[in-house]
């Protein structure tokens, strides 16, 4: 069984459909892909229809959260989409995107680049805007070569000449809103160094106690020592390790199914989650 637990659509920064998401996990022979886009559950309705026959859907989002000053991204599975609670902060989120982007359009031109807001919203789509819209603004203008490479310290990189910050919620608030929506909760990419600044252990175990589910350790962004490094952790706290592509479809250069999650996992995963289930694919429209 081969199942991915975190891939993005047009629903938030990705460049597939919902439906096209699911098509191709279907066609790179997954079993199982988790939609978890960012702040919002709106792509789970065409995925759904759209879902392969032999291919399970594990609906969830990434959540935009911040701790001592520091961005971090905390993945909810198999919540209910519509617990007041959990919805009314998701909202809160997405609804700061705006604002926050129109202000990195500002920076930039401040800064020299020719950017505009109608170039930035035409790349976004009917997706919630987010710092990757505005990345591949500047590689369509020539500024950066990639994507990547516009999330530096010299662009959008927290801290960054263009950064803006945007409404995060507070983790231990986060865990405790997924975990009343009888969601699961894994923290995403928590060694990515290369993306700014990292959240210390000693702020991870206080959230394993209170009720982090687990970590996501194989990913694109963390190097080999990085793994050994945070699987250690995750046994020593009690968390589940997960492993996942982070797919935006051309938007990044990693693969549907490049990094895979442990059917175990998935499986306790499953067995947590009580406010949604996964749903298995019926041969799509």
């Amino acid at each position: 069984m081969r199942v991915d637990l975190h891939c993005h659509s047009t629903a938030s920064d990705g460049t597939d459909t919902p439906a096209e998401l699911v098509r191709n996990a279907a066609a790179a022979g997954l079993d199982v892909v988790a939609l978890t886009d960012h702040d919002t559950t709106r792509g789970y309705g065409e995925a759904i229809a759209a879902l392969p026959a032999g291919l399970t859907l594990v609906t969830g989002a990434e959540l935009s959260c911040r701790i001592d000053g520091v961005s971090m991204h905390l993945l909810a599975y198999l919540f209910d989409p519509e617990e007041p609670e959990l919805l009314a902060e998701r909202e809160l989120v997405r609804d700061d995107r705006v604002p926050r982007a129109r202000g990195m359009v500002a920076r930039l031109q401040e800064l020299g680049v020719p950017v505009t807001w109608e170039q930035v919203a035409r790349i976004a789509g009917d997706g919630s805007v987010g710092r990757p819209h505005v990345a591949t603004a500047l590689v369509e203008l020539g500024v950066v070569a990639s994507v990547d490479d516009a999330f530096t310290g010299d662009w959008l990189a927290d801290g960054g000449r263009a950064y803006v910050p945007k409404h995060e919620t507070d983790p231990f608030e986060a865990i405790r809103l997924v975990k009343g929506a009888g969601g699961v909760t894994v923290f995403a990419h928590p060694g990515a160094g290369k993306r700014g600044r990292t959240v210390p252990e000693s702020a991870i175990a206080e959230m394993a106690a209170a009720g982090l589910d687990g970590i996501e350790v194989d990913h694109m962004d963390h190097d080999e020592d990085t793994r050994v490094r945070l699987r250690g952790l995750a046994a020593d706290l009690g968390l589940l390790v997960t492993g996942s592509s982070d797919y935006h479809g051309s938007r990044k250069t990693v693969a549907l199914g490049e990094y895979t999650t442990d059917p175990e996992v998935y499986g306790e995963i499953t067995r947590r989650a009580t406010g949604a289930f996964p749903v298995p694919g019926t041969g799509g429209i």
